[in-house]
């Protein structure tokens, strides 16, 4: 696993990261998702920053699993629930510094995480997971209502 970028600014998350990790979760659903999904309504009326933090305050489990880098500014994070990872997600702006790299190191060394799903279609996180010895089972799994498919993919380095 690439070492750019050391695991010494990532912290457990905090409720009071909430607005943050919204913001780069709703960022990132648009540019990676939409679009795959084209869906105007979701993307764009009901995925918005004050749902996503209303979800972080009713859910508090979502914090508890999360781990954000932070260098005095929380530019990514990841969700780690048992040995799997649920989300990993870094500020548009500071994609390609390693910061990404740096989390999943962080949740497969540190967290035990070796599995994740990814959107079939999401040829780009696929190519970052694979870089990263994450390669796909032949697992799949529809993503409800769409069409699309979700595709396991299992740590093997």
């Amino acid at each position: 696993m690439n070492d750019t970028v050391k695991n010494t600014n990532i912290r457990p998350a905090r409720p009071e990261d909430a607005a943050r990790l919204a913001e780069i979760e709703l960022f990132n659903y648009r540019l990676n998702f939409y679009p795959v999904f084209r869906t105007d309504e979701y993307f764009f009326s009901e995925l918005t920053v004050p749902v996503l933090i209303g979800e972080y305050g009713e859910k508090p489990e979502l914090i508890a699993g999360t781990f954000v880098f932070d260098d005095g500014v929380v530019k990514g994070f990841i969700r780690v629930n048992g040995s799997e990872i649920e989300k990993l997600f870094v500020e548009p702006v500071f994609q390609g510094g390693g910061l990404g790299s740096a989390l999943l190191r962080f949740a497969v060394l540190e967290r035990g995480a070796d599995r994740l799903w990814a959107l079939e279609k999401n040829e780009r996180a696929i190519a970052f997971y694979s870089r990263h010895g994450f390669y796909p089972t032949g697992e799949k799994k529809p993503v409800d209502d769409t069409g699309e498919f979700l595709i396991m993919l299992k740590w093997w380095d």
